[in-house]
């Protein structure tokens, strides 16, 4: 895997394209340039697993294309350029009933075009974002477009597979210490509102039942739900007693089952194997990635 991020650009205006080209021509980067609509939809349409993030030009073109790749479950980390605002997210831009709160998701990041000089730092911050997109979190939705419950499920297994790709890449690039330092507070669980709290929580419950489901079974997809878990964690900046009090709560569900059906819940605790093992991937992440400073004891 090279530690270059992959970058496809769409940018029409030649003016915008050099510009980003300039700002962006250093060895960090790999760049794809588009200068049309259909040329952007073939290139990601043949590269999805290979981008890294998505840069491109507002044009009303695209809205149709993205809910495509929506549809067919392609998902990847985008920060849209807009001429005609000031830098902010676009969460905060002032638009209609009518117009789509987000062009492609809510991990999407604006920048106005008379700020591209600042788009490196913001390029993390839309990876950073992506990193921490649950499934279920809102898109644009045309009034043509499918329900997004039934469109849901296509996009789940690739979103979590760009994830990991994309968490790893990080890693290799920045190295654990250089992850640690790109993460987003913002993003962090204790930052997080009410409902974004529960949101996130949801849905690492769901990904640590997965793991307790598969557990003990000898295959590779193990260990790669135990890195995603370990991955959204640690990016959301999760503490090992809230990986705790998950475990817990889905032991108790568990057990409650059991008991149902009338069936020795004794069985769950070898599952404690499996908190261990999650507990240890998590620490040994934070214990390489936290600068010697500010660690309360000396690492030997």
């Amino acid at each position: 895997m090279s530690p270059r991020l992959s970058v496809c650009i769409y940018a029409p205006s030649v003016k915008l394209a050099q510009s980003l080209q300039k700002v962006l021509s250093n060895d960090r980067y790999s760049l794809n340039l588009l200068e049309t609509p259909v040329e952007f939809f073939d290139f990601v349409k043949a590269n999805k697993e290979k981008i890294d993030c998505l840069i491109l030009v507002e044009d009303s073109h695209l809205l149709p294309m993205f809910n495509q790749f929506y549809e067919e479950g392609t998902l990847l980390p985008v920060l849209i350029i807009d001429s005609e605002i000031e830098f902010h997210n676009r969460e905060d831009k002032t638009v209609n009933n009518m117009s789509p709160t987000h062009l492609y998701h809510s991990a999407e990041i604006n920048l106005g075009a008379d700020k591209i000089e600042y788009i490196i730092p913001l390029i993390d911050q839309a990876i950073a974002q992506f990193l921490n997109l649950a499934p279920s979190s809102p898109v644009s939705v045309s009034p043509k477009q499918k329900d997004p419950e039934q469109i849901k499920g296509y996009g789940h297994s690739f979103l979590l597979l760009q994830q990991r790709r994309l968490a790893e890449k990080l890693k290799e690039r920045l190295g654990y210490l250089g992850v640690y330092y790109n993460r987003s507070p913002k993003l962090f669980y204790r930052n997080l509102s009410p409902e974004d709290k529960e949101e996130l929580i949801n849905l690492l419950s769901e990904e640590y039942r997965q793991i307790i489901l598969v557990y003990f079974s000898d295959d590779q997809e193990t260990n790669n739900l135990i890195d995603l878990f370990v991955n959204r964690a640690f990016f959301a900046d999760i503490s090992v007693s809230k990986v705790l009090e998950i475990h817990m709560k889905l032991m108790d569900e568990f057990a409650q089952q059991l008991k149902l059906e009338g069936r020795n819940e004794e069985v769950l605790l070898d599952y404690r194997l499996a908190l261990i093992d999650m507990i240890a991937h998590l620490c040994e992440m934070y214990r390489r990635s936290i600068p010697r400073e500010e660690l309360p004891f000396e690492l030997p």
